[in-house]
This record gives C-alpha cells, structure tokens and sequence, in this order.
C-alpha cells in the first residue's frame, strides 16, 4: 500500500514538472530544488524560530516538537482564513506573499506531505492534522474540500458544549489514526474553544547501525546540579560521524535511520545549552554537517520514549501569528454564519529511541599505539536532538530533553 502511495505521488509530481532529484542533507551543498520556489529553507527557518521561542518560553522542560507537521497544520489552518488574518498567518510562516502565492503555498505542501508519507517505509512515522468544531456551526464546503485535498485532512463536528465527552472523542480520534501510539491529548480539565485544531506525530526510526541490547546499562541522567535519575542507557563504539565544534561549546554526533533520516545529537558544555539553542539556523547546520569527520566514538545515548503537548497559541502570538488567537480573528472561510472565536491549536508528538537497527556497527579497528584514544561522548546531562529528512530538507523532530524519565 505504501508502495502503491508512493508511486501514485510520483505520477502526480511528474504531471505537474515538480519531481527534480534531490541531494541529500549530509552533503557539503544542501539542495532543496526539489521543493517549489524555497518551501524548504522557509519551513527551516520557521522552524528554528518557533523551537528558539518554545525553549525560551519552558527553560526547565522537555520540549519535542515536528516544525514541518506545524507548518503544514497552520497552512491548512489559513484556507479558512480571510483578510489580515490570512495575510499575517502566511506571513508568520515564512512566505514572502510578492514572490509565493497562496496557491503555490498548498500546492507545495501537498506535494512534501506526498513525499512524507510514501518515499521510506522504513521510519514510523505518522503525522497528521485535524480540526474540530462545535456541531452548532456550519462548516464550508469549500474548506473542507480544500483541506482534503491539499492536506489530506478533515474537519469534524462535536459538541464542545459537552467537554468531558468531547474530549475523549477527540483523543480516541487521535488514538486510532496513530495506531494507539498517541492518546490522552486533552483531559476533562483542559479549556475548550469550539474550533480546535490538534497536529500530532509519532515517530521511531530504525538505525542504519543497531546499538547492541545486551550493552544497554541503566546509568545516572544529571538533570542539573541538584538532581540525578536513571534512564536506561545504550551503547555503541563504532565509526562516525563526529564533532567537537570550535565554533560553539559543544560536541555532536550525526546518526542515520535506514531510508531518508539523518539525526544529530548535539551535547552543550555544561551551562552552555542557551547559547547553543540561539545559534541553531540552516546556516549552523551547514557548517555542521561540512565539518562533521569519520572517527571511532564511544557512544552513549538514553533510551527514552518521550512525548510532549504544546499549546501553540501564546508562542505564535509572541511570533507576530497574533490576530488567529483574538475575537478578531477573520474566519470567515471556515464556517457559515456565526463568526469563530480564535482556535486553539495544540501540538503533541512522540518520540521513540531504542536500539534497533539493520546491521551492527562496523567493527572498532586497532589503532597504532602513538594514535589517540577514540572520544567517549556520554549524553547523561541535557542534550538536543535533531532529526531531518534528507531529500525534502525537512525538520521531522527539533527536541531538547531535559529530564528523559
């Protein structure tokens, strides 16, 4: 079926001239042709932003976010748009309006949802939006047709008059399109509105190199000065790629998912997370990826299953997305009718790290004696992760852990 999706994909993007072949992102020169008129670096640069915002917002937490599912929720999100409203929601994304149309915009993000979904079948991953608004209101058909067709989503009615079965319905709805791998996104103590929107992804790669089960160990995590906990911890000692970065104070390690994933984990010194944080831009990446070298590694990583909820309202407003989140608010293109209150847009994702993967490590060789001994890089402090899709230049996860219990 996959398989069948992907080939589908191919035979629309080559009708409308929009296939081209992509480099990949470990390259020295990053290309992103394949994706029209700089949807790529656009979604990179809003992602960086929106991931510098959240952090600054939530010092002390877990922040895991997918930037391109976001991106592509709000998108959808401005079909129903008019006026100011959608102006400024495009404009908080990224898009220079004089030199991308609106049409261009979803065409675009059609076409990377179409590569998303089908070109590896070797990541879990699954991604998604959907609205939910009160029954009370009439829905466009218009919207609803355009959010099927660009976004592959839907809009449902519930009786948000009824919250505590609203949002079981809403989290059972969430449930069942990830497969069980996501729930509880709201809680009877949550606050409604009557248009809501929910993204969400799950995600779990598996490793080009497999870290070996039987050397997992549970080790100390230092959370910060005061506070240690235990976390399972894997293990490899393989060749890779490596950095001790001059630049900024930090190490850092690029992995691959079998299939179109690379990863970076990125190890701040101690008490330097913030400035590491602040420096993350496409440009940073670049000099990352062109100075990362091959060498023998002693490699340790938590094994975690970390999920995080973000409500996007206030950190978009502070972004400049502000009308969307006022009585303001021109909705216009959404419901018939009665105008909307300002949606509330909530985010949840999912992120699964363990040890499997398609073949061992390559093995360590013996060195010359006069040659130094392999770096142990040990990520038992706060780190960063960072996962990327190497043909559509897209940020699937930007993540710091913080306490990975």
């Amino acid at each position: 079926m996959m398989l069948l999706a992907f080939c589908t994909c191919l035979l629309w993007l080559s009708t409308i001239g929009l296939w081209t072949v992509q480099a990949k992102l470990p390259n020295a020169t990053v290309s992103t042709s394949s994706l029209p008129r700089g949807l790529a670096p656009t979604n990179v640069d809003f992602a960086f932003s929106l991931y510098q915002h959240l952090v600054a917002l939530a010092p002390d937490r877990n922040i895991f976010i997918s930037p391109v599912s976001i991106s592509m929720a709000l998108a959808m999100l401005s079909l129903g748009t008019s006026g100011h409203t959608k102006t400024q929601l495009l404009q908080g994304l990224g898009f220079n309006l004089t030199e991308m149309s609106e049409n261009e915009i979803h065409q675009g993000f059609q076409y990377l949802h179409c590569l998303l979904e089908g070109s590896d079948t070797s990541l879990e991953m699954t991604m998604g939006s959907a609205l939910f608004l009160d029954r009370s209101l009439e829905l466009q058909e218009l919207f609803s047709a355009d959010v099927k067709r660009y976004y592959e989503s839907e809009a449902l009615a519930i009786d948000f008059q009824d919250w505590a079965r609203a949002s079981r319905q809403i989290n059972e709805y969430i449930k069942n399109k990830t497969q069980g791998k996501i729930g509880d996104v709201f809680s009877d103590l949550d606050s409604p509105a009557i248009l809501t929107m929910v993204d969400y992804i799950f995600f779990k790669g598996t490793w080009a190199h497999f870290f070996d089960p039987k050397r997992t160990r549970e080790m100390n995590f230092y959370v910060n000065e005061t506070m240690t906990v235990k976390v399972p911890m894997m293990f490899q000692s393989s060749s890779i790629q490596y950095l001790h970065d001059s630049v900024l104070p930090c190490q850092l390690v690029q992995l691959y998912y079998v299939g179109n994933g690379t990863v970076f984990f990125v190890l701040p010194d101690q008490g330097k997370m913030d400035t590491v944080i602040n420096a993350l831009s496409r440009d940073t990446i670049q000099r990352w990826s062109s100075s990362l070298t091959r060498r023998q590694v002693e490699l340790r990583i938590p094994k975690v299953s970390i999920a995080s909820t973000h409500d996007l309202g206030g950190v978009l407003t502070d972004m400049g997305i502000a009308d969307l989140f006022t009585e303001h608010a021109d909705l216009s293109g959404i419901t018939q009718g009665a105008p909307l209150e300002g949606p509330k847009v909530v985010h949840k994702a999912v992120l699964q790290l363990d040890e499997k993967g398609q073949k061992p490590a390559p093995p360590r060789k013996v060195a010359p004696k006069q040659d130094m001994e392999p770096p142990t890089i040990h990520f038992n402090r706060p780190f960063l992760i960072m996962i990327f899709d190497d043909y559509t230049w897209s940020s699937l996860v930007l993540g710091k852990v913080m306490n990975p219990t």
